[in-house]
């Protein structure tokens, strides 16, 4: 049994970032991993697939591979514009799903592996978010919660065709079933979007595991509820744990400090 749960925190001049993973009641492997930089603005999350340890593998890859992508690709332009960042954050995408197809074929005919990512990229007040999956992306601000990112998956599809309510869409039979993730063929198509951020707004990225465990209500009640960030972001992987606890759950929590 791997550790129950795994947490910390780090600040930068602009950023305060707390983060926890929990392995959950049911599972004996903990398949999700997530990178606070906030000395870079970098901050992202990874839910792995695949059998055996191949999820595992897969996203400690992504997350291992993230930074040095994000400079290849971003980095290289020295005062880029939202276009330029948006575009540079595709290729970083891209390079990954790459990567993670080779290791793949590194592991044998037999291994199949993959993983969603959610991250967002902060520079000066602007948050670019990207993302590739279902893990997701919101931002709480004066006490209301934005998602940020749209579910790449069968049942996200039809919630958002209004096909299915998102009460229906947690009970769904095809809810695992993900349309867009790293280790896919091709390159998947990431979801982009840039905000500009104030003092005091936070940002919220988690796996589905603590999304299948709690309502949007709940996360932005638990998230806002206390002025700590550690024991909001404790809060919420305890809650999402008792309330469900079948998946791997980690959130990353950060907040922009004032000027």
């Amino acid at each position: 049994m791997v550790e129950q749960r795994t947490a910390g925190c780090a600040t930068s001049a602009d950023l305060h970032v707390c983060w926890a993973s929990d392995v959950g009641r049911v599972r004996d492997n903990n398949e999700d991993a997530c990178l606070a930089l906030p000395e870079q603005g970098l901050l992202a999350v990874s839910d792995g697939m695949g059998g055996e340890s191949a999820g595992e593998v897969a996203s400690s890859l992504a997350m291992e591979c993230l930074p040095e992508l994000v400079a290849e690709h971003v980095g290289r332009f020295p005062d880029p514009s939202v276009s330029q960042v948006e575009d540079g954050l595709s290729e970083v995408l891209a390079a990954m799903n790459h990567r993670m197809r080779e290791r793949s074929i590194e592991l044998g005919p037999h291994c199949r592996m993959g993983a969603t990512v959610a991250l967002v990229l902060v520079r000066g007040p602007l948050a670019h978010v990207a993302h590739v999956g279902d893990s997701r992306a919101y931002l709480l601000r004066d006490g209301a919660l934005e998602r940020l990112t749209e579910d790449h998956s069968l049942v996200g599809i039809l919630v958002s065709r209004k096909l299915i309510s998102r009460e229906e869409a947690k009970h769904h039979p095809m809810r695992g079933q993900l349309l867009r993730y790293m280790g896919m063929g091709g390159s998947p198509k990431p979801g982009l979007r840039t905000i500009k951020m104030k003092p005091g707004d936070r940002l919220v990225l988690c796996t589905d595991g603590l999304t299948d465990g709690l309502p949007d209500e709940e996360i932005q009640r638990l998230a806002d509820g206390a002025e700590d960030l550690g024991a909001a972001c404790q809060a919420l992987v305890g809650t999402a744990r008792a309330a469900d606890g079948r998946d791997n759950i980690t959130v990353v929590l950060a907040e922009r400090k004032a000027p």
